[in-house]
């Protein structure tokens, strides 16, 4: 798990979330602080069992209200289902900055990539295209390096002709 930063603090701040129109519950700031305390990109479910240990009369319903709420305010990004064993289940980011991700093709899991984002192929596509493109996500799939060492190297794929 990794610490959230002092800079994000301040958006657990009671008065900043006040002016969006949004009360700073208990369930609300346990249920932030986890998604954004991990690079996990946690499911509802993960979110869920891990609020229930602190919170015990929190429920499921609960969880998936706030997150969506977070999500909607922007301060939580919701990740489409994916492969693995979460297939189909949304995650949750809590780094909302524009990155790209990996996806193991094995175990479902989903890692943050530093590579630079280049903001001109945004103009380049609508350039070609004439379509009125306001952003873009580049996601890679592939094996884990902890997969890749429990499975050994995978045979090259044949070539079709």
């Amino acid at each position: 798990m990794r610490i959230i930063p002092k800079k994000s603090v301040r958006i657990l701040d009671p008065e900043t979330l006040r002016r969006r129109g949004l009360r700073l519950t208990g369930p609300r700031r346990l249920i932030l602080e986890l998604v954004r305390g991990t690079d996990l990109h946690p499911t509802a479910e993960w979110v869920y069992r891990r609020v229930r240990r602190r919170l015990s009369r929190v429920s499921l319903g609960t969880v998936y209200r706030n997150l969506r709420l977070l999500v909607d305010e922007g301060i939580v990004k919701e990740l489409p289902g994916t492969v693995g064993r979460h297939a189909g289940k949304a995650r949750f980011d809590g780094n909302t900055s524009v990155h790209h991700h990996f996806t193991c093709s094995n175990c479902g899991g989903i890692h943050d990539l530093a590579e630079p984002v280049d903001p001109s192929l945004d103009r380049r596509m609508a350039a070609r295209t004439g379509f009125s493109i306001s952003h873009h996500r580049i996601e890679f799939y592939g094996r884990c390096l902890v997969c890749q060492a429990r499975q050994g190297p995978r045979r090259r794929a044949r070539k079709r002709r």
